[in-house]
């Protein structure tokens, strides 16, 4: 399974609080615990937590599926999850699973914990909604994704006119699976008029090996009406948010000298995308 990526929930103030809970909920350990960022294992998978502030709430835009192996477990994750929470699809019977129900958790993250088979080892699968001027766009959205990262491929997808939806457009995607360089992600179209879009408050973190995956990343995920942002962040064509970080900022600012690791720090946050050797220049200094 690849722990290079993973998703990234932008928290106000309370993600030591959140990732105690989704440790709770899902028999999770915290596996980095700084006053910033809290990293956690769910299932042999890496989710981080980052206090940023209160400038972005997450939504349904990009959701979580859960695959489980009984309907009990199903009901297990749904009483806890819902526990300050509201149900945006019930937890019923649908033509695509016995047990399923759709939930926004008290913190916000949305989870749909599916009754049926896993598609590979991963048990918690993004899941990526167009909508708005994207929707439609999520066959194109695969391709560019399977196109831009290695070891990737789009794996099954069920578009409306098989599925049996009457009020969505045929063509457009119902349900899809794809995979980025092995880590696996979900994706639907929908044409309803939802009150909400992609933003920051879910991202997904690359980590890179060197300079030339920073900057083949950074530079094709921006390509097309994309839009840089700071520290490694960007905004692809379709407004999902990724962080792209090379492995070595991580070690520099992990460093025993805290001067040399806050002068490292100091000097990404004036980035845009990440420049190693600028990194190595600063921690120098």
């Amino acid at each position: 399974m690849n722990n290079d990526i993973f998703p990234c929930l932008w928290c106000d103030g309370n993600a030591k609080e959140s990732a105690a809970f989704y440790c709770k909920v899902f028999n999770g350990e915290i596996t980095a615990d700084t006053p910033v960022v809290m990293n956690i294992d769910l299932f042999g998978q890496k989710l981080m937590l980052l206090d940023g502030g209160p400038q972005f709430e997450k939504n349904p835009s990009i959701s979580f599926m859960v695959i489980c192996e009984t309907e009990d477990e199903v009901q297990k994750y749904w009483d806890q999850l819902i526990e300050g929470g509201s149900a945006l699809m019930a937890l019923d019977s649908y033509p695509w699973s016995k047990k399923f129900g759709w939930v926004s958790d008290r913190y916000g993250v949305n989870w749909q914990l599916f009754f049926g088979e896993k598609d590979g080892e991963q048990k918690i699968v993004p899941t990526l909604m167009f909508m708005h001027g994207n929707n439609g766009k999520a066959m194109e959205a695969m391709k560019f994704y399977t196109q831009t990262f290695p070891n990737s491929k789009i794996r099954n997808v069920l578009q409306y006119k098989d599925g049996g939806e009457p009020n969505e457009t045929p063509e457009n995607v119902q349900h899809a699976s794809f995979s980025i360089d092995g880590y696996n992600l979900y994706c639907m179209d929908s044409s309803y008029d939802h009150k909400f879009d992609f933003n920051e408050g879910v991202s997904i973190v690359i980590m890179t090996d060197d300079q030339a995956q920073t900057d083949q990343l950074w530079n094709t995920l921006i390509s097309d009406g994309g839009r840089e942002s700071m520290c490694g962040w960007l905004k692809d064509k379709y407004g999902v948010s990724w962080q792209i970080v090379p492995k070595r900022l991580i070690q520099l600012i992990n460093d025993s000298d805290q001067g040399k690791a806050q002068k490292v720090m100091q000097a990404m946050m004036q980035m845009q995308k990440i420049i190693i050797e600028d990194l190595e220049t600063a921690y120098k200094s």
